[in-house]
């Protein structure tokens, strides 16, 4: 939309034919802008919606406006038509043509006598106080159709911008919405029951009442750009709308592991089953060789081996009834925390079996090296030996008879084991490791 020349002196044919040139493509310029908010169609939407808030507030000054500047335009056509028709008396204008196309064309000659109601809603030249009737100049009454055009526009296109951006994506997200509701009652997540029912009906109230106030109040989901003059200068808040999106797929990955636990929840239990016999069997096992070892070993501190943890059976038979009764919601977290414990409990059956049979590695590794140097010395031709036989003979006594002194009898084979040494001419045999008190601090 144009801006006219300021006022000044009586104008001369040329200036008048100048200033009449401008102004018609100016009208027509203004004629298009008009026409076209007319049949923008976020106007219409306006014209036809239930409003609420602040925008029924500033749709209330936008009608008003547009009101107005149809006045306005029609004032400006009229005068427009006017002077050119005094231009139109003849070829070359007399001076008082020229005068009064001066007073038409940069004066104050265009009065204006609008309905109060009009004018108290539309805003106002430079925050001037509204008046029912106003002069204009045809300068100041461009200025002022710029100025209720650019308002009513920005409104119209904020709030068409609203609409066309946030209803189609609510209603999608609240189509998915609806299939999670679904698969999450087809799995037993039911509100009251699971968090992630709970959530799902938050979601669904708050998208419910989310789109009842983009429809009715659209721009207060609007953030204007700042220092942007444009015409609907910003962007749709989609704050609301985007946390509920993360909401609800956090729900559908909440779903999804239930359904992952529906789909191979009796491998799983199998896999349960068979973690926990293992760890019984070790811990069986482990006892099994404690009284082995105080039977078998003297002056040696047994860690006591515990039963297997009753607590784990227990759950382990609520996880079974879940899953007969398909509460995949409950049976989730339950198999989870029994996985990780159950392969806690073999780890620790494990350990103490290697706890239990320690003393007797110990002996077998001192039977292995016994056994060792009496194979070399045979190779060496020194079986018959008898201070070695009797070296040999007094070390395995000690580590074949119950109980065995491990102390005493590791000392047994390091003195075959120099004698051996000896014999055979290399004079030097590991020394004597000082041997590991197996009895505990308090012994």
């Amino acid at each position: 939309m144009g801006v006219t020349d300021p006022a000044g002196p009586v104008m001369d044919r040329d200036e008048v034919d100048r200033a009449l040139a401008r102004l018609g493509a100016e009208h027509e310029a203004i004629e298009t802008s008009l026409l076209a908010l007319q049949d923008h169609a976020g106007r219409r939407l306006l014209e036809g919606a239930e409003l609420t808030g602040v925008t029924n507030e500033r749709w209330t000054t936008a009608e008003a406006s547009i009101t107005l500047l149809w006045a306005y335009f029609d004032a400006y056509t009229d005068a427009l038509r006017a002077a050119r028709e005094i231009r139109s008396r003849r070829r070359w204008s007399s001076r008082d043509d020229l005068v009064e196309l001066t007073e038409l064309l940069r004066g104050e000659s265009v009065t204006l006598a609008g309905s109060a109601t009009a004018t108290a809603n539309a805003p106002t030249l430079h925050g001037g106080s509204g008046k029912l009737s106003e002069q204009f100049t045809l300068v100041t009454l461009v200025d002022r159709m710029n100025e209720l055009y650019a308002t009513s526009l920005d409104m119209v296109v904020a709030a068409d911008a609203v609409w066309s951006a946030l209803p189609a994506r609510i209603d999608l997200l609240a189509a998915e919405l609806q299939r999670t509701r679904r698969l999450a009652h087809s799995v037993g997540v039911r509100p009251g029951e699971h968090p992630a029912g709970d959530d799902l009906e938050r979601i669904t109230r708050t998208l419910t009442k989310l789109r009842s106030e983009v429809v009715s109040d659209p721009l207060a989901y609007w953030i204007p750009t700042q220092g942007s003059s444009a015409p609907g200068g910003g962007k749709p808040d989609t704050t609301v709308y985007d946390r509920e999106a993360r909401a609800l797929e956090d729900v559908r990955r909440e779903i999804d592991a239930v359904l992952t636990v529906r789909q191979d929840a009796e491998q799983r239990l199998v896999r349960l089953r068979d973690v926990l016999s293992r760890a019984d069997r070790t811990l069986a096992e482990a006892r099994t060789a404690r009284g082995e070892v105080l039977a078998k070993i003297a002056a040696t501190e047994v860690p006591v081996v515990s039963g297997p943890p009753t607590v784990l059976q227990e759950q382990l038979a609520t996880a079974a009834e879940y899953r007969r009764h398909a509460q995949w919601h409950r049976l989730s977290p339950l198999l989870e925390s029994l996985e990780q414990k159950a392969e806690d409990e073999l780890l620790r059956a494990r350990e103490s079996l290697t706890a239990v049979t320690a003393p007797l590695a110990v002996r077998a590794e001192l039977r292995g090296r016994l056994d060792a140097y009496k194979a070399k010395v045979a190779r060496h031709g020194l079986a018959e030996d008898k201070f070695l036989i009797e070296r040999y003979d007094a070390a395995r006594r000690m580590l074949w008879s119950a109980p065995c002194d491990l102390r005493v009898a590791e000392q047994a084979v390091l003195r075959y084991q120099q004698a051996a040494a000896e014999q055979l001419g290399s004079g030097r045999v590991p020394g004597p490791r000082a041997p590991e008190d197996r009895r505990g601090p308090g012994s």
